[in-house]
């Protein structure tokens, strides 16, 4: 059917190129398009080593259009599911929408042809994506405008889908952004050529990742807005080691249903127990305006409130999560890509410094060291402010729990987040660590305030002082 579409889409007359992505097909449709695009020098095929999911498929497309500098896209089935005679419709209304979707609902009796359950999977997906999502569009069509030239590229950052539920998670993002998107009536007929290609798995992933959008929103709705991502300095990047793989972790881009699952609860967590809990001891330990650093930032969700008030930067191994930090926090003063072991700052130049289930990751001596920094770059009677997990924490203990569930009975060999070495065990013990280092413990804190997660560690900054253990203790 390639040949038969490419004849109609060349009939159009449109000063356009045409590309084609290829998944490896078995049945030499591959072969057949290199030979198209031998005999016509406006038609590119794009070859992929096998099946990676519709809608890597069309981000595919996207980003390559985008690279190629076009202002206008056009992305449809090759089937015929999507007839080429709308595409006129779609550029003129292109005009003045940034986003232009094929719809089956404005055209009565569009999906008279297809089969009862297929028009009642359709019906039922229009429905829970206008409901739940608040998108009022045809949202899980893959027949559609995008004006390159007025959409961010950078929205492709932020969709996760690669299956079929990329065509609604894309349009709820473009919705939730603000773009203008205007609907072309579209009359369906039943497939002419091959087979629909969505298994029943295909609907429970699309199902799940739907509830997931939904509680993103309710929770986490800065997740979604498009920004440029952070764009690291390669000399930088070269002399840094990520051993913890912290990169990897904010990378993820799975659909596991774990993954999911934790990332929802951490988000949860973060805004509505731990924001409230830093925002006190933040404003009890420091003046207004104060030169903050937030050492291992990380997506920054827990500093929203805080950034109004003091200049923060934000410093973290991952470029990744420097780019979710921008996003949660758009009036961040400065975003470093750097090590905790060694900030790129001058001696005493910053206020305070804190940070949120960081320093249970490293050793007591690689802590030491990592103390001796913040001690370094503090200016005198500088603080810092620990959310540290102690031994008995309630996330550790049912980190363990959920890691055992998973891991040693279910066998599915997952790792919700990197391993975490050394918890706080007392006061006692969290005194001992910041004295080692130039620190007088000013607060300690465990209790029902952040729901016994975390040990709430306060240090000042002191001299040195340099006596027999017995003493310091």
């Amino acid at each position: 059917n390639v040949e038969a579409i490419l004849g109609q889409l060349l009939a159009l007359g449109l000063q356009a190129d045409i590309l084609f992505v290829d998944d490896s097909s078995p049945d030499g449709t591959g072969e057949l398009l290199d030979q198209l695009a031998s005999a016509h020098p406006n038609v590119t095929v794009q070859h992929r080593p096998g099946k990676m999911g519709i809608g890597s498929a069309h981000m595919h497309g996207i980003a390559w259009a985008y690279e190629q500098g076009y202002t206008q896209l056009v992305t449809m089935d090759c089937d015929f599911t999507h007839s080429p005679e709308y595409i006129h419709q779609f550029i003129k209304l292109g005009e003045t929408a940034d986003i232009v979707v094929g719809s089956r609902y404005l055209q009565e009796g569009s999906l008279s042809t297809w089969n009862a359950k297929r028009r009642t999977l359709t019906h039922l997906g229009h429905w829970a994506t206008n409901f739940f999502l608040g998108v009022p569009y045809d949202a899980t069509g893959g027949y559609r405008l995008y004006r390159l030239d007025r959409v961010s590229r950078y929205f492709l950052n932020t969709v996760q889908s690669r299956g079929y539920s990329f065509f609604f998670e894309s349009l709820f993002i473009l919705h939730l952004n603000h773009y203008r998107i205007a609907e072309v009536p579209t009359n369906l007929p039943a497939r002419t050529y091959g087979h629909s290609k969505m298994r029943l798995s295909d609907a429970f992933n699309s199902l799940s990742q739907l509830v997931h959008l939904f509680l993103g929103k309710a929770i986490n709705p800065e997740r979604f807005e498009i920004v440029e991502p952070f764009h690291q300095d390669e000399a930088t990047a070269k002399g840094l080691i990520d051993p913890q793989g912290w990169n990897d972790y904010w990378s993820r881009n799975d659909s596991k249903q774990a993954h999911l699952i934790y990332d929802l609860i951490a988000a949860f967590y973060r805004r509505f127990i731990i924001r409230p809990s830093l925002n006190k001891f933040i404003l009890g330990n420091f003046e207004p305006e104060s030169v903050l650093m937030h050492a291992g930032c990380g997506s920054g969700q827990v500093d929203r409130d805080i950034g109004q008030k003091f200049s923060i930067m934000a410093l973290d191994i991952s470029p990744v999560a420097l780019g979710m930090y921008k996003k949660s926090n758009r009036s961040v003063k400065k975003l470093i890509h750097g090590s905790i072991f060694d900030i790129p700052l001058e001696a005493e130049s910053i206020d305070g410094i804190h940070n949120l289930g960081v320093m249970e990751h490293f050793t007591e001596k690689e802590i030491a060291d990592i103390l001796g920094e913040f001690h370094r770059v503090l200016k005198p009677h500088g603080r810092i402010v620990l959310f540290w997990p102690p031994k008995l924490g309630l996330t550790v203990m049912v980190l363990k729990f959920v890691h055992f569930i998973l891991n040693r009975v279910l066998k599915k060999n997952v790792q919700l987040h990197p391993a975490e070495i050394t918890h706080v065990v007392s006061k006692k013990h969290a005194a001992a660590i910041l004295n080692k280092s130039g620190f007088a413990l000013k607060d300690y804190s465990f209790g029902i305030g952040d729901l016994f997660t975390h040990a709430i560690v306060v240090g000042e900054k002191v001299e040195y002082i340099k006596t027999n253990p017995r003493t310091a203790q």
